[in-house]
């Protein structure tokens, strides 16, 4: 267990407004009580679940962490992402119009951006051709204003550990605070600086929920280091900076770790391996994060067409120090392969760009808020989460035999009914077809299937612009499990409805959990048929052109 050390913290360097500062109290901190009726911070007293104030303190959250991490609680602040820690530091240490910070060039933009907020003076010091660290140069640039160096390691957006000697170096020397961003770190497979914070009481070092853990939406980050440092860190703080919905999916994610690191370490590897291969790639640099920085021989280029076929990469050709890069996070496997088709097809004649795979589309309404991603690569990968285990059992049908890719996220007011969650799913992923096909031009329009296990079903659609709905199946129960038969034809009805095309489902069997699961497989197979490419200059119909 790492433990704090304050006996050496340079406790000078605090701002004196910081050191007088009386932090906002609030009403459960002046009480200290547990539970009881409580009548003190003006809350709404009835429970909606998210009528009472979050954990100012985080403390649940920092008790998870810190046994993960091997620390004591009184050495993690959690914030609002990294950022807040990243702002924060510079509003206890620095003194505006006076005092400045260091940090490296190229890397993380926001370091520079929150000197500006704070009026703080910003210095670079520009990295070594092969991106390792220039240690006198950060000496030079320091003085006796200087009081914090910012590192990046793994840097953003070079992708390289930095050395940790070198680093180390410079944190024994400097009379300041020395921030070592660990953002990328989980990808490195190196243990960090974490374990060297009780040697060092003016290390401080930020990690995020945002990258390895996958928690980007979430705003969680942390910064780890001195019990005296975390204390004005809190100091300064909001009061509720961290909502409790954050913090409890944070510590549910902390409990399972991350479970696609490993496969995103693989495809940084095969993806890098490839782009080597290309004609158009001149250098991918090594990288222990979860990206890569790749030059190429006309860079600009390169990203307007990844950019007019849907796949958005960062353009850092502008950045000292990259010129001629193109920063490309590593992503899903089907992602990736699109992504070295173009590259490796670049400037080749004639060539036709197929269509833009992707689709998100959103919808809140008062009883459901639903995100639904779609990628029609072919892949048939799933993340489904209506908070309806039937209905995901049958949505997974349709990218697994259709061969779509679908993250669909549901939050719905389930306490009532499935109703408006099974409707505004429906809608939803009625648009993201209607979206996708009536933008390819290029499709076969019909599909049909008659797939037979003890149950037989047969779909036929009809992707021509015309909504229409025809439902022969009869269940012999009202429900399977806690799922309402009746809304499988109201599904189907909203869904052809939304998309804008024809539908007839046709299903016998003896088990209605089977006769159900035909249907959406016929679906499924009903629809890859009628997505495929067909004519190019043409979409099948007796009266011409659609």
């Amino acid at each position: 267990m790492t433990t704090a050390r304050s006996e050496n913290f340079p406790e000078s360097i605090i701002r004196e407004n910081i050191k007088r500062l009386t932090p906002y109290s609030t009403a459960r901190d002046e009480s200290n009580a547990g539970y009881g009726t409580y009548l003190d911070a003006n809350e709404n007293p009835y429970n909606m679940g998210y009528n009472r104030y979050p954990d100012p303190h985080h403390k649940l959250l920092k008790r998870e962490l810190a046994l993960k991490k091997g620390v004591n609680e009184d050495m993690i602040f959690a914030g609002n992402g990294s950022d807040e820690a990243i702002d924060l530091i510079m509003r206890v240490f620095c003194e505006p119009r006076r005092d400045n910070i260091v940090s490296i060039s190229p890397t993380y933009g926001m370091y520079k951006v929150a000197a500006s907020i704070n009026d703080i003076e910003y210095r670079e010091a520009p990295l070594k051709v092969d991106f390792t660290l220039d240690t006198q140069a950060l000496v030079n640039l320091s003085d006796n204003n200087s009081k914090v160096i910012f590192l990046c390691s793994p840097n953003n957006p070079t992708g390289n550990l930095l050395d940790k000697e070198a680093v180390l170096g410079i944190v024994k020397k400097f009379k300041g605070i020395v921030v070592v961003d660990e953002a990328y770190g989980d990808f490195s497979g190196d243990e960090g600086y974490i374990p060297l914070l009780s040697e060092y009481p003016n290390l401080i070092v930020l990690q995020t929920m945002s990258k390895s853990m996958g928690m980007a939406a979430l705003r969680v980050g942390f910064a780890f280091g001195n019990a005296r440092v975390i204390t004005y860190l809190n100091r300064v703080k909001y009061p509720y900076n961290l909502n409790r919905i954050s913090q409890e999916l944070a510590i549910k994610r902390i409990r399972e770790g991350s479970k696609t690191l490993g496969g995103i370490l693989s495809e940084r590897e095969r993806v890098a391996s490839s782009l080597r291969e290309l004609s158009e790639v001149v250098k991918v640099y090594d990288s222990n994060a979860n990206f890569l920085l790749v030059k190429f021989r006309n860079a600009t280029e390169m990203y307007n067409l990844l950019l007019n076929n849907g796949v958005i990469v960062r353009d850092r050709s502008k950045v000292s120090g990259c010129e001629g890069c193109l920063r490309i996070t590593i992503g899903k496997p089907a992602e990736n392969d699109r992504l070295i088709m173009l590259i490796s097809n670049f400037g080749k004649e004639p060539f036709i760009f197929p269509l833009n795979p992707f689709v998100e589309v959103s919808r809140i309404t008062r009883e459901t808020a639903i995100t639904l991603k779609a990628d029609f690569t072919g892949a048939g990968l799933s993340s489904l989460n209506t908070g309806i285990g039937f209905f995901d059992h049958m949505l997974e049908q349709i990218s697994t035999h259709g061969g779509i890719s679908l993250d669909i996220d549901v939050s719905g007011d389930l306490w009532v009914d499935f109703h408006h969650t099974v409707e505004d799913v429906a809608i939803v992923l009625g648009d993201a077809l209607n979206r996708y096909f009536t933008s390819a031009g290029n499709y076969e329009r019909y599909g049909f299937s008659l797939p037979m296990d003890e149950s037989e079903a047969t779909v036929l659609i009809d992707l021509g612009g015309r909504a229409g709905f025809n439902w022969k199946v009869d269940f012999r129960g009202d429900k399977i499990g806690e799922f309402p038969c009746e809304m499988f034809a109201h599904f189907f009805s909203t869904l052809a409805s939304a998309g804008k095309f024809t539908l007839n489902v046709k299903a016998e069997g003896e088990n209605d959990h089977h006769k159900a699961e035909a249907v959406f497989k016929a679906f499924a197979r009903a629809l890859k048929m009628a997505l495929a490419s067909g004519n190019l200059q043409s979409v099948p119909s007796s009266k011409g052109i659609i």
